[in-house]
């Protein structure tokens, strides 16, 4: 994965919507989301990077938080999308979609050239 200053500019873009995603599927507490986002590596995120887009997406209301007991340790937070939150997730995977599409073309033509 680069780490240039470019790739860093551009995760902060995409990394609320993965969050999205990620929630899509099933609530979660912020440690999974770090998890699961590490399987990719372009989308590897911190807590410190995470735990203010929750605290976000939250204030937003398009993930809502419950607490729950966890075995053998502390209280969990767990989020789940509300009804904005699906629908931004849908609007934002359209717009990714046809920006990455755009993107791919242009990059493809700029390499023909």
């Amino acid at each position: 994965m680069p780490t240039s200053d470019r790739a860093v500019q551009l995760r902060k873009g995409v990394l609320e919507l993965a969050i999205l995603a990620v929630l899509a599927r099933e609530e979660c507490y912020a440690i999974e989301i770090i998890t699961r986002l590490g399987a990719y590596p372009a989308l590897t995120a911190t807590p410190g990077t995470v735990y203010p887009l929750l605290a976000r997406l939250d204030k937003a209301g398009k993930v809502t938080t419950r607490w729950a007991e966890a075995a053998g340790g502390p209280p969990r937070k767990y989020y789940r999308l509300t009804n904005d939150g699906r629908a931004s997730l849908d609007d934002g995977a359209k717009a990714w979609t046809a920006l990455s599409n755009a993107m791919t073309e242009v990059l493809r033509k700029g390499h023909d050239a």
